[in-house]
């Protein structure tokens, strides 16, 4: 892609936000940084009660941006599900605040995109590379439960996915505003990716980075986010499609 020419394409950027603060400022900075297409930034603060608000509503956005705030903390699904009816882009990609994921791979996404692999591309943090805790996973716990709720995932769904619970997920505005969603919390990533297989839709991957951060450093989902994601598999597979 050359950055000096603009995509014929606008991406909405939807980034649920909570607690926030170290991390939402160089976040959009990256995300202003990528030149090569428009985009339409759209933040939900989750009722912070941190500065991450305050952050946001200062920012100098270039791009074309709405900010939704939360009276009550709700979770990742339910920010998703506020942004959905105001998406305007061509393509949609849903971004976490807190830089484990960076903007600089929506280029790999996009490509794909360009080079009609599909209407929706996953970002795997695993593809082509060996499964280990050096893949920034932070702990051996944290790796194995993703490669069981991928493999889980894999087989409910009749996928071939290495990464199922990735953050990065672009889609065809015309399909993710099209999937009604439910979910409140993490479980949004098992719900959408089924809901996909429902529709006999593909799912492409694209390498990206990743860098994990511990409890300690904010991350927020745990073990019982697990055992969610697993019910939320067999959920809409089966019983709520």
């Amino acid at each position: 892609m050359k950055k000096k020419n603009l995509l014929p394409l606008r991406l909405t950027i939807i980034i649920p936000v909570f607690n926030e603060e170290k991390t939402i400022k160089n976040l959009l900075d990256k995300i202003e940084n990528q030149t090569y297409i428009k985009k339409q930034i759209i933040l939900i603060d989750d009722k912070s009660d941190d500065d991450s608000l305050k952050i946001i509503e200062n920012y100098k956005f270039k791009s074309e941006y709405i900010i939704f705030t939360h009276r009550k903390n709700k979770g990742k699904g339910a920010c998703i599900r506020t942004a959905q009816k105001y998406v305007n882009g061509d393509l949609i990609v849903i971004q976490d605040a807190d830089l484990e994921y960076d903007p600089a791979d929506y280029k790999n996404l996009l490509d794909a995109f360009l080079n009609h692999r599909g209407n929706i591309i996953y970002g795997s943090r695993l593809l082509n590379r060996k499964f280990t805790k050096k893949n920034n996973f932070i702990s051996l716990k944290r790796v194995l439960a993703n490669k069981f709720l991928t493999l889980f995932s894999n087989l409910i769904n009749n996928q071939k996915l290495t990464d199922a619970h990735t953050c990065y997920k672009m889609f065809k505005a015309s399909i993710f505003k099209k999937i009604k969603l439910n979910e409140n919390g993490f479980a949004f990533c098992p719900e959408i990716t089924t809901k996909i297989a429902n529709l006999n839709e593909k799912i492409y991957e694209v390498s990206i980075n990743y860098s994990g951060r511990g409890f300690s450093a904010g991350k927020k989902i745990g073990f019982f986010d697990g055992i969610e994601a697993l019910l939320s598999i067999l959920k809409y597979r089966y019983f709520k499609k």
